[in-house]
């Protein structure tokens, strides 16, 4: 028989122990809080799924999970790839991150940020990382160093650009794992997947802990590369080009998806795993440049018709929802995706679509509400937990706003969308009232002055919180311990001006573009330091086009003669610890300049 005071001490023990659940210390095996996947690909749009009423694409297992989810059809993204990335892991709006573009180091997220990573990994959640990050390719920025605790990635913004390990072409590639490159078999979504469903397996035999997937896609972003076997059905079918190889790779993305799913169940983990799919902005290719939403949006009804007449006549557009505008646009088929959720055990009622105005800043506050979490003010998310509302809840009215720059420094209204439930503000002059014109046909501004100018007042308090970032800039480290040598790639290059084209993909370095910029860099110990400078990447042995080569740092300027035929030169400098810029310069015998397209940083 246990004594009272036995008693007690089981009480204050399970007490700790639900302590420990919530607050995350040292999680139990008793802990229950929910694994978390989050899925999202690369361009693709509302409109590529076939259970958002396209008839042409075939995705079985993502229409069996429309089915099975609570289906957020009002959330937004913003309209490119690294800003909504940098807005999803922070849960902070993405120029307060430092990012408002995909190149010209405005894609890396300032080092003093944190990611749902980082938040979950401390509450206990064993975390992994596996695709496309586009936030930083240098420590401290990588996944790696936000904390992943494992990461297959590859470089840049998708296979095959600059960064990228050299001469990827997403099939056999070779990726870094844990910031190692090492070589894969298979095709890259494959790769990835198969990466997650190890990482999840592995977890899963440790029920200690709930585990935290971040499973992003580089697919189907451009270059259009996939298996015949998926492409060739679609173009037999009238698919135009790329738009074929497109729905292809979302074809496969989808079988993936029924991998994920079946692994799962399988492991008997399904119940008690919330399982989130979603995209990063609007459709790239799955809408082609004469269809009429690209001029200006049809109602769903008009555009079913317009896709079933098209499909008739074999002269296949695309679908678009309903939507106008694609990436990039300010209009709602710019940044309007799909958001699926599924959580079986965690009261989220019946599947159903929810339309309540929702948004990539949402989805970091609702992992740590997850967690047990709730706000943090040193964290300073902009968004807010969306479990009240996939619960069923209630959930006021807000004023959102998404904006795509792409250009060094930001502009006000600069193709941006003030968005509440009702209403959509277009560039600060285009008024769309989205209860009864969804499309954003047409345009009511001169109708309703009184409702521009509150949401104009609105956009100028988002831009007075959003601005601190626009003058200051991203420093990429050499000489840390975590990675020595850094190898740093004009991808991240802030050139002289906007009229510059930053060579972002490998394709184009290997045409020798006659352009340059400058790095903004941080000498994390003084020391001696070797500087490897090459043409295209040390792998591609590709001889430097040029007689000699110019290194500056700061106000220190070295000048070698190339050899003939060779690939790199080396340059050795002593630097003081501290911010400062990197330059390169590559001068041929006829005069003809260009820069160093990677740079390897060795601290000796």
């Amino acid at each position: 028989m246990r004594s009272r005071t036995s008693d007690s001490w089981l009480q204050i023990a399970a007490m700790l122990a639900v302590a420990g659940a919530v607050l995350g210390g040292c999680s139990g095996p008793a802990d229950s809080r929910p694994n978390i996947i989050l899925v999202i690909t690369d361009d693709q749009g509302y409109g590529d799924i076939g259970a958002h009423g396209n008839p042409k694409i075939r995705t079985p297992n993502l229409d069996a999970l429309h089915t099975e989810s609570v289906r957020l059809t009002n959330f937004h993204v913003d309209p490119t790839c690294s800003p909504t990335r940098s807005a999803l892991v922070t849960g902070r709006y993405s120029s307060r991150t430092g990012v408002w573009h995909t190149i010209m180091g405005r894609s890396i997220v300032h080092r003093d940020e944190r990611t749902f990573a980082d938040v979950l990994s401390e509450v206990g959640y064993s975390t992994g990382f596996f695709g496309k990050w586009h936030l930083g390719d240098n420590a401290p920025y990588r996944p790696i160093d936000r904390g992943f605790q494992e990461a297959v990635f590859h470089g840049g913004g998708g296979v095959g650009q600059t960064p990228d390990y050299w001469g990827n072409d997403y099939f056999d590639d070779t990726y870094w794992h844990n910031g190692e490159p090492k070589a894969y078999e298979g095709y890259c979504t494959d790769v990835f997947f198969d990466s997650a469903l190890d990482f999840i397996e592995h977890q899963a035999a440790d029920s200690s802990s709930p585990f935290f997937v971040y499973l992003s896609t580089n697919a189907p972003h451009g270059p259009f590369l996939v298996d015949e076997a998926y492409s060739a059905p679609y173009a037999d079918e009238g698919v135009p080009s790329p738009m074929d190889k497109f729905y292809g790779m979302i074809e496969n993305i989808d079988d993936n998806m029924g991998r994920l799913v079946g692994k799962l169940d399988e492991l008997g983990i399904a119940e008690n795993t919330l399982l989130i799919f979603m995209t990063d902005n609007g459709t790239a290719a799955g809408v082609t440049a004469t269809h009429p939403t690209q001029r200006v949006g049809s109602t769903n009804r008009q555009l079913l018709e317009r896709a079933a007449t098209e499909e008739a006549e074999g002269a296949w557009q695309g679908f678009n929802a309903g939507m106008r505008g694609r990436k990039g646009s300010e209009y709602d088929g710019g940044h309007r995706v799909p958001f699926l959720a599924r959580w079986p055990q965690g009261g989220l009622g019946e599947p159903r679509d929810v339309g309540n105005l929702t948004a990539h800043i949402d989805v970091l506050p609702t992992f740590a509400d997850l967690a047990g979490i709730g706000r943090r003010e040193d964290l300073d998310w902009d968004g807010t937990t969306l479990l009240p509302l996939l619960r069923g809840g209630e959930w006021s009215d807000r004023t959102l706003v998404v904006h795509s720059q792409r250009i060094r420094f930001p502009e006000r209204w600069r193709k941006s969308a003030v968005m509440t439930e009702q209403y959509r503000l277009v560039n600060g002059t285009e008024l769309y009232d989205m209860t009864v014109d969804p499309g954003q046909e047409s345009d009511i501004a001169a109708e309703s002055p009184e409702v521009v100018e509150s949401l104009r007042e609105a956009y100028a308090a988002w831009w007075d919180r959003i601005d601190e970032r626009f003058e200051t800039h991203v420093y990429i480290d050499i000489g840390t311990d975590a990675e020595n040598p850094a190898r740093i790639t004009a991808h991240d290059w802030l050139p002289p001006d906007d009229s510059v084209r930053v060579p972002w993909n490998q394709g184009h370095v290997a045409q020798g573009p006659a352009v340059n910029g400058t790095w903004n860099i941080r000498v994390a110990q003084a020391g001696t330091y070797q500087f490897d400078l090459f043409q295209r990447d040390k792998p591609a042995g590709f001889p430097i086009e040029a007689a000699t080569a110019t290194l500056t740092v700061g106000d220190i300027e070295r000048t070698r003669d190339v050899p003939e035929g060779s690939p790199g030169v080396q340059i050795e400098v002593d630097l003081q610890e501290g911010k400062t810029t990197l330059h390169t310069l590559f001068r041929a015998a006829d005069g003809a300049e260009r820069g160093a397209f990677y740079v390897y940083a060795r601290r000796l």
